[in-house]
């Protein structure tokens, strides 16, 4: 992982809408790392990015698009700039809202919360892979299909 990406793992899509479908454009994927036994829950625009139970994906959690690590403007500018986006399929960008701990122990899992403009994501595990993250903290999900 670069100093620009803070999370990065492979997950497999468990199960979509897990709840039931409630929106025509949004699936809500329940998936689970490969390497770091992290649980997600996550909202994607299925008209954009087409999920399906078992698709392996990469997912990274990033501060900034900037090659370089540089802090982001806030404003897009589009032209021949390379970044982190050009290494995806499916990016976002959002807040993250909420931090928490859930058990006591070896069974300590913290959980963080974004909201990707009204879409969410849950990212839960080991408390050492979310030590780095900060509440209202401005984040890119970015996502690829193996």
């Amino acid at each position: 992982m670069s100093n620009t990406v803070l999370f990065e793992d492979i997950f497999v899509v468990d199960k979509i809408d897990p709840d039931g479908k409630k929106f025509d454009k949004v699936s809500r994927i329940e998936a689970r790392s490969q390497n770091c036994d992290m649980y997600m829950l996550l909202d994607v625009n299925t008209e954009v990015y087409r999920m399906r139970v078992g698709d392996k994906f990469t997912m990274a959690l990033a501060h900034t698009l900037n090659l370089d690590g540089t802090p982001d403007t806030g404003y897009y500018t589009p032209g021949g700039r390379k970044s982190l986006a050009d290494k995806y399929e499916y990016v976002m960008h959002g807040k993250l809202y909420k931090i928490s701990d859930e058990g006591s122990g070896k069974h300590l899992k913290a959980e963080i919360y974004v909201s990707y403009g009204g879409l969410l994501m849950m990212l839960k595990g080991d408390p050492s892979y979310i030590s780095q993250f900060e509440l209202d903290q401005r984040l890119f999900l970015l996502m690829r299909k193996l």
